[in-house]
């Protein structure tokens, strides 16, 4: 069952398109991660889906409800964190659990959380730090075991032990067949949590796949120096590429065994090489073009 579908989505600023097009579905107890460099468009459609923005056009739906016509029920199913979470800074955290349980009835993991998030609810907003803002919005979430999990970057200033304590509670709800829809630009985090991701760029959708096939597509970035003479023509071929040359060496992106590129380095007299995992923008740029290098072929043909 798919509990978020979203089919044509468009959003458009004025002559800026935010969102273009894009379709994609989440299903019942699925974890999915919504991936993309800043200014993909990954808040704005969150904000569509949450009917806090009106979209140009397409159609969205939430537990098979459609999110215009039923926008008040639905938000009293869904557990919501913003990409920046806004609270009442004169009030502590106390008074925001109440709030929620006067709407959604007692908390059951309410002091779980507290605990497991290190929080203390009785300190005012207004002098929380930026973490502790986030430990509250996430715990506010969670806290009445909602059906639906919508997340907009769950980890921003969070330590990485509250990090893996997001994780948990994360795929706890999973595993109690709720739904979570996450958005990051943190591979390494969705890896962690996530069953399937989609990639959006420039407000437009390039793929959902399954997170053991984007797994696939890391890229190391290795910077090798040489001490003398060397060839380019070694250092292409499948899963390698140069991405630039540099004074007596190159900066290589090299897909999948990277035991391969080292041999081939180790022909030559090496000063120095640098080992590293692309970044995630690098893993995304990579596949983008490759995406676009298929089009440009497929529409010459």
């Amino acid at each position: 069952m798919a509990v978020i579908e979203v089919k044509n989505l468009e959003k458009h600023y004025g002559n800026t398109k935010a969102v273009q097009g894009i379709c994609f579905d989440v299903e019942k107890g699925e974890v999915f991660g919504f991936l993309g460099p800043n200014g993909a468009g990954k808040t704005t459609t969150i904000r569509c889906i949450m009917d806090f923005v009106r979209p140009t056009a397409g159609n969205i739906s939430v537990l098979e409800l459609d999110t215009q016509a039923n926008s008040e029920e639905l938000k009293g199913k869904i557990g919501y964190l913003s990409g920046d979470v806004r609270l009442y800074e004169n009030w502590t955290g106390e008074e925001h659990f109440e709030f929620i349980q006067n709407i959604r009835g007692k908390s059951k993991s309410l002091l779980k959380l507290a605990k497991d998030f290190d929080y203390n609810p009785k300190i005012k907003v207004k002098n929380l730090s930026s973490g502790n803002k986030q430990k509250l919005g996430l715990i506010l979430a969670f806290m009445s075991e909602p059906e639906v999990l919508i997340l907009d970057e769950p980890t921003t200033a969070l330590d990485p032990l509250l990090q893996n304590a997001v994780y948990d509670v994360i795929k706890s709800f999973s595993e109690k067949g709720r739904t979570v829809f996450m958005s990051s630009h943190n591979l390494a985090e969705v890896e962690r949590v996530c069953s399937r991701v989609g990639i959006i760029k420039q407000g437009k959708m390039i793929t959902t796949e399954n997170i053991q096939n984007l797994k696939g597509k890391k890229i190391h970035v290795v910077n090798v120096s040489f001490a003398g003479k060397f060839s380019k023509s070694s250092f292409k071929g499948d899963g390698i590429s140069i991405q630039k040359e540099v004074p007596g060496g190159l900066v290589l992106n090299v897909k999948g065994d990277i035991n391969q590129i080292l041999r081939e380095i180790s022909k030559y007299e090496v000063k120095d090489v640098e080992i590293n995992h692309a970044s995630l923008e690098d893993i995304f740029l990579e596949y983008y073009e490759r995406k676009e290098n298929v089009s440009n072929s497929l529409a010459n043909n």
